[in-house]
């Protein structure tokens, strides 16, 4: 980790946990610098060793803030994160098992890419959710922002589905050669929609409440004893609750499919064990040196002593399981996963289709794609090198488990 700091460009520090100092990307740097210049940042900006430009502020970036909320310093897709289930399965089963859907890894595969959603796919018919239940039943606690009602019941037909772009399901190997279940998604359209309302309203009211943020830092914020500030959480913590029940709907329908093949072949019913469930997009309110403060995880988890964190690497690589160590200087955060290298754009046009599914292949990985022309986004090579992103936060985590992958299913 360094620290960047100039009285004349920082009100308040940077620090990096990154070893070397050329690897921040100049433009990550810019948004970083922002950040530390906003009037109610506590104490300094943190960036974790996976950390890209984003919108606004970066992913892979940590702020705790005083006294309000930003939109886009949550992002997007509220409560984007993990999941994950360890099975007693031996991942060479799965493997050298021959199945009329080729090998049993395939079925599976082909299994999950037939039944769950993904992409901008949903559900056809409305599925059972306790977070929309209780949403729906509570209404008036979202009556500030009613243009947003519409999508509380359209979420039914969202709970369970995957979503495209870097979202994933696995099947990964660990080190001792048994099968773990790994996924990644968040809160689909429903995210999106609460962060774009809020951050209109607040870059309405950011004159009013504050002139020295400037527009172009896209980072309009919302203090929390406000009206406007309280909607925001209320619907954010809606999100949230409904990112990690979706997590679950899928890593039930996964561990339904795989009984089913496992039966099918014979075998006994399976166990599952060490289930994780963690966000990395969000805001709460923590103590952090003597003050209660909004920690805002963009890309980054909570990295709490002891507390179990999932950090994913690219299609075709490795992931890891780790514990937090409790670092108070990263506000107890870390790594969300490998980080990008290279724009969706960049990867596209700097390989082929074929590269990538060879590339796949020689990695003994099963893909289940619907569309692969866009498949070249998801390079590993677009992506930074897990095992440097691992060893440039040490300090912040513990590696417990080091998975590779062997089947991934993506939108």
């Amino acid at each position: 980790m360094y620290v960047i700091y100039d009285k004349q460009k920082n009100r308040y520090p940077l620090k990096v946990w990154l070893n070397e100092t050329d690897k921040l990307e100049e433009s990550c740097l810019e948004q970083a610098t922002n950040l530390s210049n906003l009037p109610f940042i506590h104490k300094w900006v943190a960036l974790m060793p996976d950390t890209h430009t984003g919108k606004g502020m970066p992913i892979g970036g940590v702020i705790a803030a005083d006294g309000v909320v930003i939109p886009n310093a949550v992002g997007v897709d509220i409560g984007c994160g993990m999941a994950y289930i360890q099975t007693n399965i031996e991942a060479a089963l799965l493997k050298n098992t021959t199945t009329a859907n080729g090998s049993l890894l395939q079925g599976i595969i082909g299994d999950i890419l037939r039944n769950i959603p993904v992409g901008f796919k949903h559900h056809r018919e409305r599925q059972a959710s306790a977070v929309i239940d209780e949403a729906m039943a509570n209404k008036e606690r979202y009556a500030f922002a009613e243009k947003l009602l519409p999508e509380i019941e359209d979420s039914y037909y969202q709970i369970g589905t995957l979503g495209g772009g870097n979202h994933f399901i696995e099947l990964q190997e660990d080190e001792n050669g048994l099968t773990g279940i790994m996924l990644h998604s968040g809160s689909r359209h429903l995210g999106h929609q609460i962060c774009s309302y809020f951050h209109n309203v607040a870059k309405d009211n950011t004159q009013k409440w504050f002139s020295a943020v400037p527009a172009e830092y896209q980072l309009a914020f919302l203090p929390v004893d406000t009206n406007e500030g309280q909607a925001y959480i209320d619907w954010m913590n809606l999100a949230l609750g409904f990112a990690r029940e979706n997590r679950d709907h899928m890593l039930k329908a996964v561990t339904r499919l795989v009984d089913k093949w496992m039966s099918r072949i014979g075998c006994c019913q399976p166990e599952y064990s060490d289930y994780i469930n963690c966000h990395h997009n969000y805001a709460a309110i923590e103590h952090h040196y003597g003050k209660n403060v909004w920690v805002h995880r963009k890309g980054a988890i909570r990295a709490r002593a002891g507390e179990k964190g999932i950090i994913p690497g690219a299609m075709g690589s490795y992931s890891y399981i780790v514990n937090g160590n409790g670092n108070e200087e990263s506000f107890h955060s870390c790594s969300h996963g490998a980080g990008r290298l290279m724009s969706r754009t960049k990867a596209k046009s700097s390989y082929s289709v074929e590269t990538v599914m060879n590339d796949l292949k020689s990695c003994g990985v099963v893909l289940g794609k619907n569309n692969k022309g866009d498949v070249a986004e998801e390079s590993r090579y677009a992506y930074k090198n897990i095992d440097t992103v691992i060893a440039n936060e040490l300090d912040l985590i513990t590696p417990v488990k080091k998975l590779r992958t062997i089947g991934v299913v993506k939108g």
